[in-house]
């Protein structure tokens, strides 16, 4: 029966370089993996599929962005232009001429709702498929992320010697493995990897005399571990060193310290990502995906956002269109460089792309005083224009994976405020995902922490225009 984690993440482990393997007490340090048995697809090594999320902390606006309305009266559309796109009858704001210029290797889902209006409880349905409104303090259900990293362990020995599941900053403040357990969170990478001096710590030792010294340990420490395995009734042994491996691993092997090593990409290539965090976040995802990480994750958020560091563009927080204009070029050069990037080197078929949000921002602005001043943030009082939450229609984009693209699917009424055509909910979202990942979600079950066999999507379908 799967058992709690505890609160310390695997990255704080890693941290430990294994420094102090051989006095490590094991009966209780870390509750690691579910011991009930999931049905998983088997994937040929070769051309196992990956799927890199860009995800919108906050809520993006898709009035202002996917899914303008520019015949909607002026409290509602907002002050941006349209434009064409590659894919005639589709039309983006004027903030994204990237995009538009390449629409025909992506497709916009225009028709997205979800029913939860909070931030924690929004993400937690999109991501998990927890049908409760409510916000939590931690999640009941695990994220999409960390099952597939759960499933995908069960096929095997992993060859590779990069983790499952890379987190780049990743979306984890309201969603994570819940009784799966720490084991299948991501490994994070946190940091500016556009920073002059990014380093990710913990993987690629070139010192031998320290690698040897490290397997020597670890080999000493499973020679004292022997008396103790005849008391592992929970199995937690095993899952340590399945753990204690991938942590050695990611130390020893050369071949991990090279694909987080973004300057063996040439200057050109940086350059279309973009020098900043977001396009060199998402260069790395790309790198990462392309050396056999299964599932990618990173959080567009900080100070490209403006003054609030989310796309959280309330009245009080931001002037909605200010932020969006101010966050608008990097997001639209880093997304479209990710999107050419896979076609261009043969991943487009391998690699699902998803960008989104947890909800959309309401299609009425409103206006509220400022709560201070900073970047897309009048001073303190002064009001401005707000768009706040929206969970009833959201926009979001869907790239590679092998699915046919330069398209739209779905809409929304003439003023954004529902989804109407093609509605599709967290279970479609959900099951989507999973099927690029060889997973039927419908058959799947998992135990919880009372030992209940717990469906892994308890609603909704794979969208058939976005499978392959």
């Amino acid at each position: 029966m799967p058992t709690h984690g505890l609160p310390q993440r695997r990255r704080s482990f890693m941290k430990l370089g294994l420094a102090g393997m051989a006095s490590v007490s094991l009966p209780g340090i870390l509750r690691l993996r579910a011991a009930s048995a999931a049905e998983s697809n088997q994937t040929d090594p070769q051309k196992r599929t990956a799927v890199i999320m860009v995800w919108k902390p906050g809520g993006c606006s898709h009035i202002d962005t996917y899914d303008p309305k520019p015949l909607a009266t002026s409290e509602y559309r907002g002050p941006f232009g349209t434009i064409p796109t590659k894919v005639p009858g589709m039309h983006f704001t004027e903030l994204l001429p990237r995009q538009a210029a390449i629409a025909d290797k992506f497709t916009v889902l225009r028709s997205m709702y979800q029913g939860a209006g909070g931030h924690p409880a929004g993400s937690m349905q999109l991501l998990s498929g927890d049908s409760d409104t409510r916000d939590k303090p931690k999640p009941r259900l695990p994220d999409w992320m960390s099952v597939a990293n759960y499933l995908r362990s069960m096929d095997g020995p992993r060859t590779n010697p990069l983790p499952a599941y890379v987190g780049i900053n990743p979306p984890t403040t309201y969603n994570g493995p819940a009784y799966l357990g720490d084991a299948y969170s991501p490994f994070s990478v946190t940091g500016d990897p556009n920073a002059p001096n990014f380093v990710v710590p913990n993987i690629g030792l070139s010192d031998k005399g320290e690698v040897e010294r490290l397997k020597r340990r670890t080999t000493l420490r499973q020679e004292l571990d022997t008396l103790h395995r005849a008391f592992d009734t929970y199995g937690e042994l095993g899952a340590l060193d399945q753990f204690e491996a991938q942590a050695l691993t990611l130390l020893t092997n050369p071949k991990t310290k090279e694909a987080f090593d973004l300057t063996r990409e040439d200057d050109q290539t940086r350059d279309r990502y973009g020098r900043n965090t977001w396009g060199q976040q998402l260069l790395l995802a790309r790198r990462l995906v392309e050396a056999g990480v299964d599932v990618l994750t990173t959080s567009l958020r900080g100070p490209l956002c403006g003054r609030v560091n989310n796309w959280d563009d309330h009245a009080v927080n931001h002037h909605v269109f200010d932020a969006l204009r101010f966050r608008a070029e990097a997001y639209d050069q880093a997304v479209s460089a990710l999107i050419e990037d896979l076609h261009q080197r043969g991943l487009d078929q391998r690699v699902l792309v998803v960008v989104t949000g947890e909800f959309g921002r309401t299609p009425k602005i409103n206006y509220q005083p400022s709560t201070g001043a900073g970047n897309a943030s009048a001073p303190s009082g002064t009001k401005q224009p707000g768009r706040d939450h929206w969970p009833r229609a959201f926009s979001n984009l869907w790239a590679g994976g092998g699915i046919e693209t330069g398209r739209f699917i779905g809409a929304t009424d003439k003023r954004g405020e529902d989804a109407i055509d093609r509605r599709c909910g967290p279970g479609d979202f959900l099951s989507t995902i999973y099927h690029h990942l060889g997973i039927d979600a419908s058959k799947v079950f998992i135990k919880d922490f009372n030992g209940r066999p717990t469906p892994i999507v308890d609603h909704g379908k794979p969208i058939p225009e976005l499978t392959a």
